[in-house]
């Protein structure tokens, strides 16, 4: 994707190595890892057939369980609602089985190569999300304050929005060393990134995004300010951010998570949906064409968990919805964290007090969408001046964010009428679908008043608002100033033999637990950590040609910060 706000330095130049969501604060090559031939490690054979409660089937519990099968185990997930997750892939009633839309996740950059081995691995295709003035994205309009820009480029924006793009380079290069730790993370040049990320964190560990550009001379302006607020970099406005720490953007921009977005063809709920069907060539202890859905009876998962205590012999015990009690060795719990304080009845014995305060003070944002489905991509039309009658849409009006999704000329199509974020996405809360649409066309409306978008929605609108999904309560965790210590304990958690005897045995993992909350490569890495936690839990290793995670945690652990 090419971003509304370019960075400082190519993304994709072919003479070096690609970035990748190498993370500064833990750099481990999962990406290898994954590819390795030896694979990720073994278990006993006395331990083959042992059953892993992994609760939650989202892809990160999807990953870590398909794993553990593959060792030898018999892992038994737990779902409250649907395989998937925030990978949740909706179709519309009464229309055509090949419009969807995608609630949750819906554009990935290629710097997730951990994920991408997954994507590859079912044989799901992908292809270039419309994102504001990509290169798949015909035109994109920017609308602020009532004045509305139309655009194929950057340049085609007037003189402001490229000083605005200016400032950014210029904040990220003086504040964060911006340059220097891209080029680190190109050559995974781990002690480079290290020293890099030390200094990084300990000076802005209590720094809010906005507070950051406000101590860049480049960002003196409000007025700058303000317009990197609404129409941001990369995906869109980022005013919603900044309240959040600026380790969080930093991690955003040093990997290009930002940049050169993809979707998945035919939805992104097919991933851990192939996942949970398929039969590993390679595995161990069951037979061939054993599959997850092989292991569970009917084909499904268990029902949501209930509750979660600790019994004799340091076991976990589960209870789900049906009544079910059943006991384990090891669990991995990979739904978001806040489930545990309030939907999932818990024992405090579960974790150490630090943990309990660290998933306490976990920090959501808020996101909704709104799609409908249309007859054909009619922006593509032209009007008196040649232009698009519609464009991809940035505006400082209720709606956002609006995308257009195509399948082609002439067949039926998609458009997310908004996509909305913490406060913006609030406003809509009370509204039904209906009411929703009925607020985004009059507000759409304003910028395009010679189009009739209505005549063209040939179904009903699908919606969805995070904070009100029962088994999520928000879309993605985002550390706020202060919360970098919380969240290295949640990281970190995979590592038992740092906990009392009596504190092990369940695994914390999901994008939340992750240093990168919100993307899906970070479910994927955190379920290879908890996959690694399991099998040393258990008695296993990895083969020394190939060392996991934990094997090399204390040469690349995440900075350590005092506490008094």
């Amino acid at each position: 994707m090419t971003s509304t706000v370019p960075n400082a330095v190519e993304h994709a130049d072919p003479q070096q190595p690609p970035i990748t969501m190498f993370c500064p604060d833990f750099p481990y090559a999962y990406d290898d890892y994954l590819a390795h031939p030896a694979g990720l490690g073994q278990i006993p054979a006395t331990e083959h057939g042992t059953e892993v409660a992994v609760v939650g089937g989202g892809l990160s519990g999807i990953v870590a369980a398909y794993e553990l099968m593959k060792m030898g185990l018999k892992p038994v997930v737990y779902e409250a609602d649907r395989i998937g997750g925030r990978l949740r892939t909706v179709g519309f009633e009464g229309c055509d089985a090949s419009l969807t839309a995608e609630m949750g996740a819906m554009r990935f950059p290629p710097s997730s190569t951990a994920l991408q081995h997954y994507i590859d691995l079912v044989g799901l295709e992908t292809k270039p999300f419309p994102n504001p003035l990509a290169d798949a994205t015909p035109s994109t309009v920017v609308d602020l304050k009532g004045e509305t820009h139309y655009a194929r480029t950057i340049d085609d924006l007037p003189q402001v929005y490229r000083d605005v793009a200016d400032a950014w380079t210029a904040c990220l290069e003086e504040g964060a060393r911006f340059s220097e730790m891209n080029q680190a993370i190109r050559q995974r040049d781990v002690r480079r990134i290290r020293e890099i990320w030390s200094e990084l964190v300990e000076k802005l560990d209590n720094q809010t995004f906005y507070g950051f550009l406000c101590a860049s001379e480049a960002f003196r302006s409000f007025r700058h300010r303000e317009i990197f607020g609404q129409v941001g970099f990369g995906t869109g406005g980022w005013d919603t951010d900044f309240p959040n720490s600026i380790l969080e953007i930093l991690r955003v921009v040093y990997t290009e998570a930002d940049d050169r977005h993809r979707g998945i063809v035919g939805g992104s709920q097919q991933l851990p949906l192939r996942l949970w069907e398929r039969r590993p060539e390679k595995i161990v202890h069951w037979p061939h064409g054993t599959s997850l859905k092989s292991l569970h009876p009917d084909g499904a998962p268990r029902p949501a968990v209930t509750r979660l205590h600790r019994t004799a012999g340091n076991r976990i015990t589960v209870t789900d919805a049906g009544g079910d009690i059943r006991t384990y060795r090891a669990v991995i719990f990979t739904a978001q964290s806040w489930m545990l304080l309030s939907k999932i009845r818990c024992d405090e014995e579960l974790f150490p007090i630090d943990h309990w305060t660290a998933i306490e003070r976990t920090h959501y944002m808020e996101s909704s969408k709104l799609f409908v489905p249309v007859d054909r991509p009619f922006w593509l039309d032209k009007d008196e001046n040649g232009r698009d009658v519609m464009s991809m849409t940035l505006t400082d009006r209720m709606t956002r964010g609006t995308y257009l999704l195509d399948n082609g000329p002439d067949k039926p199509a998609v458009i997310c009428l908004s996509y909305t974020w913490c406060d913006d996405s609030l406003k809509w809360l009370p509204l039904s679908a209906e009411e929703r649409m009925e607020v985004m066309l009059a507000s759409l409306s304003e910028i395009y008043p010679n189009v009739d978008i209505r005549g063209h929605i040939i179904g009903n609108p699908v919606t969805v608002s995070w904070e009100n999904e029962p088994y999520f309560m928000g879309a993605f965790k985002a550390n706020l100033p202060g919360h970098y210590r919380y969240q290295r304990r949640l990281f970190t958690h995979f590592m038992q033999d740092r906990l009392p005897e009596d504190k092990r045995g369940i695994f914390l993992a999901g994008d939340d637990i992750s240093w990168t909350a919100g993307w899906a490569e970070g479910a994927v890495q955190t379920a290879l950590n908890a996959v690694w936690g399991v099998m040393h839990h258990l008695g296993g290793s990895t083969d020394p040609s190939n060392p996991g995670p934990g094997d090399v945690f204390d040469e690349i652990a995440p900075v350590e910060l005092p506490e008094d």
